[in-house]
């Protein structure tokens, strides 16, 4: 069964970093895109950043130039290093990973900023 476990959030105050890392385990397959999602309460989930197998990225115009995402295919983890926090980045982080096209999400991490 695929598991994916995030760690790595916290209380941070604004201006600071937080890095964000997914660990997969549990599939005898490739994973291919992998990503980080947020979500406040009552709010759709929505896309921080995306990463290909094979690097390929993409992100959100609000962190743009903010947070980086990578990803180690021998460890099948994702990272998510993020800069210049502001408290709007304050919610629940998730991780996705997409294996043989089924989509397996994480329990959530939770970024707090504090101004």
């Amino acid at each position: 069964q695929v598991q994916l476990v995030e760690s790595g959030g916290g209380l941070v105050q604004a201006g600071g970093s937080l890095r964000l890392s997914c660990a997969a385990s549990g599939s005898g397959f490739g994973i291919g895109a992998m990503g980080w999602y947020r979500q406040a309460p009552e709010n759709k989930r929505e896309l921080v950043a995306t990463i290909t197998s094979g690097g390929t990225t993409t992100y959100a115009d609000a962190v743009k130039g903010r947070f980086t995402i990578s990803r180690d295919n021998a460890k099948n983890t994702v990272y998510l290093q993020m800069n210049s926090l502001k408290p709007e980045d304050t919610t629940v982080y998730y991780c996705r990973a997409t294996i043989r096209a089924w989509d397996y999400w994480g329990r959530g991490t939770q970024v707090t900023v504090s101004s």
